[in-house]
């Protein structure tokens, strides 16, 4: 992890060059249980096979993030994607020291990107 403020936007990239451009079909498929995925701390991104980045997000366990289900996979079920057409890239990190630089990391790579599905649903008037 980054210990000051100038190697966070250094980590942020090679995180997010790692989950946006590894090969989609060596990401991690929509399962049951998955098994594949490590259950460490990370950021992740839930990718469509032709539209990229959907929604990228932070946790403590990575694996125990989908066992649970996910926003995104409604929001992409009501958007008519095919499940054979959605992946998850997960970036583990190595030391969970600090969970405000997890979350600064986090910040970083929104900001470069912003995935459709980080957006915020507004409220019904």
């Amino acid at each position: 992890m980054p210990t000051n403020d100038s190697e966070l936007p250094i980590q942020a990239r090679r995180i997010l060059d790692a989950i946006a451009f590894t090969p989609f079909e060596q990401c991690q498929p929509l399962s049951r249980e998955f098994g594949d995925i490590p259950a460490r701390p990370g950021i992740y991104a839930i990718r469509h096979k032709t539209d990229g980045l959907l929604y990228i997000g932070k946790t403590k366990s990575l694996r125990g993030r989908f066992s649970g289900g996910h926003k995104a996979f409604l929001w992409a079920w009501l958007d008519k994607y095919s499940d054979e057409d959605i992946r998850i890239a997960v970036q583990a990190i190595s030391h969970w020291e600090n969970p405000a630089l997890l979350l600064e990391l986090e910040a970083i790579i929104l900001r470069a990107t912003e995935p459709p599905y980080n957006v915020q649903i507004p409220a019904e008037r």
